[in-house]
């Protein structure tokens, strides 16, 4: 049950209002957790910001796949919706890749270390060993593509987080519960 104001476009901060009609003119609808965010120009913005920013970073199977595994370490299902949706009409994997990304694993050789990596980076809350820093390395990233995979996984967190917090409608399909992939 939602536990915050999904937002009307009434409603919108007018300091939120451009970055939100952004994101639904290249949606096509405001998702729920979006117009709840917008609450908060200031954390709004800087998320929006660094989304933007991070759609350079490594490759959109690669960030979906991180996108994946983080949100289901975090527990975050409204985020296991989207990632979902996206990864399979948006970065065209197909069903079987999602799933081996929610467990932190990829078919591909390189985005299964960036997937693992970014696992590791989660689940120790950034202590992670220096085996696991070679592991990334020895498959062709670089020390700025490991910050990158940090920097996904700190954006994506913050969305869990939020998530998590306010339980907004979901509005993406459902997935399967984790118990059951």
């Amino acid at each position: 049950m939602p536990r915050t104001t999904t937002l009307r476009p009434d409603q919108v901060p007018a300091e939120s209002k451009p970055t939100l009609d952004m994101f639904t003119k290249s949606i096509g609808f405001t998702p729920n957790m979006m117009a709840a965010f917008a609450q908060s120009p200031i954390a709004f913005n800087a998320w929006a910001t660094l989304l933007g920013s991070l759609s350079k970073a490594l490759d959109v199977k690669t960030r979906d796949s991180i996108g994946l595994a983080v949100s289901e370490v975090n527990g975050c299902n409204y985020c296991l919706t989207v990632h979902s949706f996206t990864a399979e009409h948006m970065a065209k994997l197909p069903a079987s890749d999602i799933i081996l990304a929610r467990k932190g694993h990829a078919n591909d050789p390189k985005r299964d270390a960036a997937v693992q990596f970014a696992r590791k980076v989660i689940e120790t809350r950034g202590h992670v060993s220096d085996a696991d820093l070679k592991a990334v390395r020895d498959v062709g990233y670089t020390d700025a593509n490991a910050i990158e995979i940090v920097a996904l996984v700190a954006m994506y967190t913050l969305t869990n987080f939020f998530n998590n917090v306010f339980d907004p409608e979901k509005d993406f399909p459902a997935v399967t519960p984790a118990g059951s992939i």
